[in-house]
């Protein structure tokens, strides 16, 4: 595999240094320990040739090699993605409705990266580029994208710090408040949530919809869907916590990730990115709106 960085120890040790601690002390692609630990499982780091492990002690003169990760092979998922930011370090696209993220299957966001992104030039160029967070199947919008080790590192302890900031659009059934707060746990976890009531329209089959945004602080699996049901206003085309919403069909789930703030990784620039609402969001409610006004 490729070398992506080597290391000689120059300094003189005087005592025992176990691998990991040295090269998340020495090694700039790495900021975690767990970092550092997952790399050695996956026989990444090399010593004079030799396969380094976690407590392997460290010697003066030893050559440290880093090797690059191997990739999964797979096919090429030829869909083609909108992509609304692109350098040699990152990515961020707009996420279709209905296509997973990842998983053990061919078509999927991530299968279709190659076919849509370039390949860094950087020493520690992902072989595929990688999604740094995930959306759910049925969520559309903005998904942020590594390309190179080191900026899928770095932006990872964005997330783990609650350094990043997105902004969702959803309609929901019912008439919530004005403005609010959520705090329901999700899987016995802390989970928070803002939100703010943009319009609310009355309708035949739902008694109300409501377009809101919603602003996680949290980053609990479903947390958005569970929220909105648990306070009493379910996202609409939700079928999996509130079978008993009526259905639309070909439309999804109304729910979208339009806002994304974080720091670039490599340059520490602030960026911030933003979608429109989609406009299914809106003609559902002006629909919706007119079959009440004129029933």
């Amino acid at each position: 595999m490729k070398i992506i960085e080597n290391h000689t120890v120059t300094e003189e040790i005087t005592e025992l240094v176990r691998a990991a601690d040295y090269i998340l002390k020495e090694f700039s692609f790495f900021e975690t320990k767990s970092g550092v630990k997952n790399a050695l499982k996956k026989q990444r780091f090399r010593i004079d040739g030799q396969v380094c492990r976690t407590g392997t002690i460290i010697k003066t003169g030893q050559i440290i090699q880093l090797l690059e990760e191997k990739p999964t092979v797979r096919k090429v998922f030829k869909l083609k993605l909108p992509i609304i930011y692109e350098d040699d370090f990152i990515a961020v696209i707009n996420k279709p409705a209905g296509i997973s993220v990842s998983g053990n299957y061919f078509k999927t966001v991530q299968n279709a990266l190659p076919y849509n992104l370039k390949k860094s030039d950087g020493k520690d160029a992902l072989e595929i580029p990688l999604p740094v967070h995930r959306l759910d199947n049925q969520t559309s919008g903005l998904l942020l994208i590594a390309k190179t080790q080191q900026a899928r590192i770095r932006l990872g302890k964005q997330f783990e710090e609650k350094q990043v900031k997105k902004t969702y659009y959803a309609v929901v059934v019912g008439t919530p408040p004005k403005k609010g707060k959520i705090n329901f746990p999700v899987e016995d976890k802390y989970a928070f949530t803002e939100f703010e009531c943009i319009r609310s329209e009355k309708s035949l089959r739902n008694g109300h919809l409501s377009l809101i945004k919603l602003f996680p602080h949290t980053g609990r699996t479903h947390q958005l869907r569970i929220h909105c049901e648990k306070s009493g206003f379910p996202i609409l085309g939700d079928k999996l916590y509130h079978a008993n919403l009526p259905v639309f069909i070909g439309k999804g789930l109304f729910l979208s990730a339009t806002e994304l703030a974080f720091s670039h990784p490599i340059t520490n620039e602030v960026l911030k990115f933003a979608l429109t609402v989609p406009e299914k969001f809106i003609k559902i409610i002006e629909r919706e709106k007119r079959r009440y006004e004129t029933s």
